[in-house]
């Protein structure tokens, strides 16, 4: 199949998008031909990802704990395209911790970043949405389905993202919106993430090793795994599709 003209004409914005997961959904969103929005805290490796996509695409630095500054960019975005299609709620952050040993700094930092800023996107998304119709897709994880004890806040904030999801879907679908909101949720993929998760190991070697071993298929997932069901859900080949939960994690729900 052909796909680069399957988003031709869309804007999309993505969050987190400096590196990792983000970097890989822009550059794959950016071949279907979007005009793609690259957003992140990180301004000299976001401007870097945006330089390399080149036309149909432009940076913005982007806190997605602020309400302000999810007002500014997409206003911005609107006032120059003319509209947003596609919003990528991908930024996310991690931190070790059981119920007994996470503190509720970390806690709240966690929350903050990874349901508060999902939720901040959607509600500004929608406002500029609803005119057109639209698709919003939120990056939860397979830990937003099922429990790992050493990542409480994780877990939390993206089981929260899960359900956020389902209730913006409804609310769109009933009010005639044309919106879809869906969510991915990811295995172990091979993105810097993980890396820091390896790398707090003594044994990195054994730590990638088992992380792989925990997949059923035997291996890491890859950025363009993601990036290719996020390309699907912003497309109109998904036009029938809302508030469905997207394991992309080589069978480990399944066990």
């Amino acid at each position: 199949m052909d796909l680069t003209k399957r988003l031709e004409g869309k804007v999309a914005l993505i969050t987190g998008a400096a590196s990792g997961l983000g970097a890989a959904t822009a550059r794959r969103l950016h071949r279907e031909g979007a005009f793609v929005v690259v957003t992140d805290r990180d301004v000299e490796k976001g401007s870097a990802v945006a330089a390399e996509l080149g036309e149909r695409a432009v940076f913005h630095a982007l806190d997605v704990t602020s309400e302000a500054a999810w007002i500014a960019v997409i206003d911005a975005v609107v006032a120059a395209q003319g509209g947003l299609d596609v919003l990528v709620n991908n930024a996310g952050v991690g931190v070790m911790g059981s119920v007994e040993d996470t503190s509720l700094e970390d806690f709240r930092f966690v929350h903050a970043v990874n349901t508060e800023g999902v939720f901040l996107g959607c509600k500004h998304a929608v406002r500029v949405m609803k005119a057109r119709g639209g698709s919003i897709i939120n990056m939860s994880s397979v830990a937003g389905i099922a429990g790992a004890p050493g990542l409480l806040a994780y877990c939390s904030s993206k089981g929260a993202v899960r359900t956020l999801t389902k209730s913006v879907a409804m609310h769109c679908a009933k009010n005639g919106y044309g919106i879809r909101c869906n969510s991915l949720h990811p295995a172990f993929i091979d993105t810097p993430m993980v890396d820091a998760i390896v790398n707090s190991s003594s044994n990195q070697e054994r730590a990638r090793a088992g992380l792989a071993k925990s997949i059923p298929l035997g291996h890491l997932g890859e950025g363009e795994d993601v990036a290719a069901a996020v390309a699907y859900l912003a497309s109109e080949d998904a036009k029938f599709v809302t508030g469905v939960e997207l394991p992309i994690d080589g069978g480990l729900l399944a066990q």
